[in-house]
């Protein structure tokens, strides 16, 4: 079943796809949306609250990141279906060239976007941005099917890793929080969040555009 999706996915590619998809997915893509989000956090929780709260979001990353690709991937040593060495990595379409490393269990891309989207959900209460951010996961799972290099279980492990990184993390910034300003936080709304929407809306818009021009 896992190769079945995995095969399914990668064998619907069109031109427009295989130029889109390296770019929706390049880990520096979307810098833009992680700055328009930082700067809506702070203003709803001022400056002081806010980085730590960021600082937060980036323990989560470096929980998911490096658990997942130090730790994990080399005991699991799974390879990616895009390996020249597994033996499926002959029915996979590859776009330009990538395979992506040796291992891909975890999926690090699933760790990282479900780990961001369960601890913004933890401390906010967003039914738009939220939203936004469940969209953003969607297609980066997505995306690592079509290019190749994860399969299904790959992506549900890295979710499992997000989720426990976000969780942990969130723990010690409550921890830090009332230490730091004597304060048990509570789930509350994020304003300012049409500026990282409008930011995520602009630049998938770009990317759209590029791609077009590209394929």
């Amino acid at each position: 079943m896992d190769e079945e999706i995995l095969l399914w996915v990668n064998s619907h590619y069109t031109d427009f796809l295989d130029a889109f998809m390296p770019i929706m997915t390049h880990r520096f893509a979307w810098i833009p949306m992680y700055v328009a989000l930082a700067y809506a956090i702070l203003r709803t929780l001022g400056w002081k609250k806010g980085l730590l709260f960021v600082a937060a979001v980036a323990l989560t990353t470096v929980f998911a990141d490096q658990i997942g690709a130090s730790v994990i991937r080399p005991w699991a040593a799974r390879m990616r279906p895009s390996n020249l060495e597994n033996p499926i990595s002959e029915m996979v379409h590859i776009v330009d060239g990538y395979r992506g490393g040796a291992y891909g269990m975890p999926s690090c891309h699933a760790a990282n976007t479900v780990g961001l989207l369960t601890i913004f959900l933890l401390r906010f209460r967003s039914k738009v941005f939220g939203s936004v951010l469940a969209l953003w996961v969607a297609m980066q799972m997505y995306s690592r099917m079509y290019l190749g290099v994860h399969y299904p279980t790959d992506l549900l492990a890295g979710g499992v890793l997000g989720v426990a990184s976000a969780f942990c993390a969130y723990y010690i910034y409550m921890y830090a929080n009332e230490k730091l300003f004597n304060d048990q936080p509570n789930r509350q709304k994020i304003t300012f969040e049409k500026i990282p929407t409008t930011v995520f809306a602009v630049t998938l818009l770009g990317m759209f555009i590029a791609a077009f021009m590209m394929s």
